[in-house]
């Protein structure tokens, strides 16, 4: 086991530095930006790793780019910064409620992005769900060159990519659809949240074209929710509707048990959120 006085840290100064360093350290390195999670390792029993390469001080990391089609999310933005870049945009409430909510607002100041992604043993990350509803790509940096990828796919490879393989951005889409997020923390669980409900809807003829709904904090890992999905297909925006949709398909979710709160309260608890967040979804834009 490294001691904490024995861990050397090399600040990176750009992409390909910070590929070629972690890259010839193969796996025992590890990238860090906002370091939130890895400054709860000793409470997880966690090892340090023999080296740790910053990335916070790469210029093209920190930036948010808002087009028309797209925003472009370099990973080193914090959730602070996240919140302020997507709160004028109407059709980013969901991301931006999601980044604006975590934590608290010390934790918000730095936890980044692309460590909210990457860090894949933590179950309740805010803006995963959040970006799978709003079907997120990801662009991972490696020494074989940029890849972009789903984030579905991405969630479901992240722990066997190559050493020397970052999180360089995230790419949202711009489609002019209504976002929710609905999220539930018990003082008992400090900041993180119990279960967390994502919505993105497509409204046309005044009911819902398309529904992407994404699930956190439940599982260890959050996913979509196709099932509700389905059932408010078609639909007028209802909450108690959708809320009733929810219980009769919960069941697919395993919960899992946790100090704070066990695996079946947390499957509980999705439709009262699914209420919340399709009331929210039915506010005028």
């Amino acid at each position: 086991m490294t001691a904490p006085d024995q861990a050397r840290l090399h600040v990176a100064t750009s992409i390909d530095d910070a590929v070629a360093v972690l890259a010839e350290a193969g796996g025992a390195a590890t990238p860090i930006a906002g370091a939130t999670w890895l400054m709860r390792a000793p409470l997880r029993d966690e090892a340090m790793r023999p080296l740790y390469v910053a990335l916070g001080r790469i210029d093209g990391l920190r930036h948010v780019a808002v087009g028309d089609g797209e925003i472009a999310i370099g990973a080193c933005v914090t959730h602070a910064e996240l919140a302020g870049a997507l709160g004028p945009l109407a059709d980013c409430r969901g991301l931006a409620a999601a980044a604006g909510g975590s934590a608290n607002p010390a934790i918000r100041a730095v936890a980044t992005v692309g460590g909210n992604l990457a860090s894949a043993d933590f179950a309740a990350a805010d803006l995963v769900p959040a970006l799978l509803a709003a079907a997120a790509d990801v662009e991972i940096a490696g020494p074989g060159g940029a890849e972009r990828m789903g984030l579905e796919h991405y969630l479901a490879v992240r722990a066997t990519l190559e050493p020397g393989c970052i999180v360089a951005r995230v790419l949202v889409p711009r489609a002019g659809r209504r976002s929710a997020h609905a999220r539930l923390p018990l003082r008992v669980a400090g900041d993180y949240p119990v279960a967390i409900v994502s919505l993105s809807v497509a409204i046309a003829d005044g009911t819902v074209a398309d529904a992407r709904i994404a699930v956190g904090s439940v599982e260890p890992v959050a996913r979509r929710w196709p099932e509700l999905e389905a059932a408010l297909a078609g639909r007028p925006l209802d909450a108690e509707a959708a809320s009733r949709a929810a219980a009769g398909c919960a069941h697919v979710f395993q919960g899992r048990d946790g100090v704070e709160a066990s695996g079946a309260y947390r499957v509980r608890v999705l439709p009262a959120l699914v209420r919340r967040a399709v009331a929210a979804l039915a506010d005028p834009i």
